[in-house]
């Protein structure tokens, strides 16, 4: 099956999904990324553009600034409605470790569904995600057309339609929120929330916009706000860069993240004792977003509150050029979307 037959099969999908459902409107929740934006585009041509809203999430401070212009822009261009609606219901979350995919299902969709009302919400959810696999298209009020597409044929839709992406520069792959860089409990959204927020918003202002990769991580204990600043590839202005974020009153110490990295991580006991959990966090959510290599040195946690993770410590990987000979660093970071703990 070629392109345009999979995307005449889709459209004629939504159609009659939505004429099953007896829906007038489909309801995007929509990143500005490539999954919601071919979802938009589908949805589109499916019912006609009056048929169909975009609604966006914003997280307050943890919103990128460039974010919502980008948001703003790409609706323009798809012509359709767009709808801002806020929360700050994810500080909750953060209360008891890092958890986007908490912060996606409970925070996100649930924002959208109240907002939606009786109309179907549609998602970007595909075979990359933990939905994407279960074989369902729709549940609980939700709706993924391309639940059966990996990435290589969203990409393809998405160029068939000749629409180009605009990126905020955090990720290649995934962006939108900054509060995924605090990798640790939050307990004060004024000394730890503030710090995730200016810090990251500091360097996506003084890189190039292109950039395949650009964040703070905000590690420590609780008491400490450790800086690991991570840009790919490195930038001539770095050291000013680190200077600004330095000199954030919210920050106690600052890293560029040059060479190959040691992190020390506390786990909740349902990660920590369970070897494929660990394995997944390390080389598929924390590898990707890191612009050197690391290593996870784990130790259980006897915190109650932290349901997940929670980086409290790094050192320089010293004997990283004697370990990587008996490790393999070609690991498919794709399967940081199959994990379903953070």
């Amino acid at each position: 099956m070629n392109i345009k037959e999979k995307i005449d099969l889709i459209i004629n999908e939504i159609r009659e999904t939505v004429k099953s459902l007896k829906k007038d409107k489909l309801i995007v929740a929509f990143s500005g990324g490539l999954d919601s934006t071919v979802t938009a585009i589908l949805c589109r041509e499916a019912l006609g553009p009056r048929n169909v809203e975009l609604v966006n999430v914003v997280y307050g401070p943890f919103t990128y600034k460039r974010s919502i212009q980008i948001v703003k822009d790409a609706a323009k261009r798809l012509g359709l409605k767009i709808t801002f609606l806020e929360s700050l219901y994810q500080k909750e979350i953060w209360k008891n470790g890092p958890s986007c995919n908490m912060c996606t299902k409970s925070v996100k969709m649930n924002t959208v569904k109240m907002y939606a009302k009786d109309n179907l919400v549609v998602t970007g959810s595909n075979q990359s995600d933990s939905w994407g696999k279960t074989g369902l298209k729709v549940f609980n009020g939700l709706y993924a057309p391309l639940a059966n597409l990996n990435k290589r044929e969203i990409n393809d839709i998405l160029n068939y339609f000749s629409f180009k992406l605009e990126r905020i520069g955090e990720n290649a792959k995934r962006e939108g929120c900054k509060l995924k860089h605090l990798l640790k409990i939050m307990t004060n959204l004024d000394y730890h929330g503030k710090a995730v927020d200016i810090a990251n918003e500091i360097l996506i202002e003084n890189v190039p916009k292109n950039i395949e990769l650009a964040n703070v991580k905000i590690i420590g204990p609780l008491s400490k706000n450790i800086a690991i600043i991570n840009v790919k590839p490195m930038v001539e202005n770095i050291e000013k860069i680190a200077k600004k974020i330095r000199n954030l009153a919210v920050i106690d110490e600052v890293i560029i993240a040059k060479k190959p990295l040691i992190l020390h991580v506390i786990a909740n006991p349902s990660i920590y004792r369970v070897k494929n959990s660990r394995y997944w966090i390390e080389k598929g959510k924390l590898q990707p977003e890191f612009a050197v290599p690391i290593k996870v040195i784990w130790k259980e946690s006897k915190n109650n509150k932290l349901r997940t993770i929670q980086v409290v410590g790094v050192e320089e990987w010293k004997d990283f050029e004697k370990e990587k000979l008996n490790m393999s660093l070609d690991t498919d970071l794709e399967i940081k979307n199959s994990c379903s703990l953070l």
